[in-house]
Parts: structure tokens; sequence; C-alpha cells
């Protein structure tokens, strides 16, 4: 499964919810809300922006970026 994301798209998207910027985690195949805490999923390329498709991240998990 590739997660690699087209550049050009990842400065245009934000976040559905906040309209905020998101943080790419390549290694994770993930796109980071800081603002919201969510982290949305890649799959096959695509950016999964749904909020009922996110994962909450961990009140201790960094968010780096």
């Amino acid at each position: 499964m590739s997660t690699a994301v087209d550049p050009r798209l990842l400065e245009i998207l934000v976040c559905p919810l906040c309209k905020g910027a998101l943080v790419y985690r390549k290694e994770a195949g993930e796109l980071i809300c800081k603002a919201d805490r969510l982290a949305y999923p890649i799959k096959d390329g695509i950016p999964v922006m749904l909020e009922d498709d996110a994962r909450k991240l961990d009140p201790a998990e960094e968010v780096a970026g």
C-alpha cells in the first residue's frame, strides 16, 4: 500500500473541521491536525479527510512539525 501523496496536494489540504494546517507523517501514512488532535489516514496515496475515519491522538502523543 502506497502512502505517498502529491506534494502539490499537501500544499492546499487543510483540516476539514478547523481549516488549519496539516502535518504530513509519511512514515505513519497520516495527516495530522494539531489543533483538533486528529490524524487523517492516507489510503493508496489519497488522504481520507473524513472526521469519522480520523484517529484521535493520544494526549501523550507528540505532534512535531
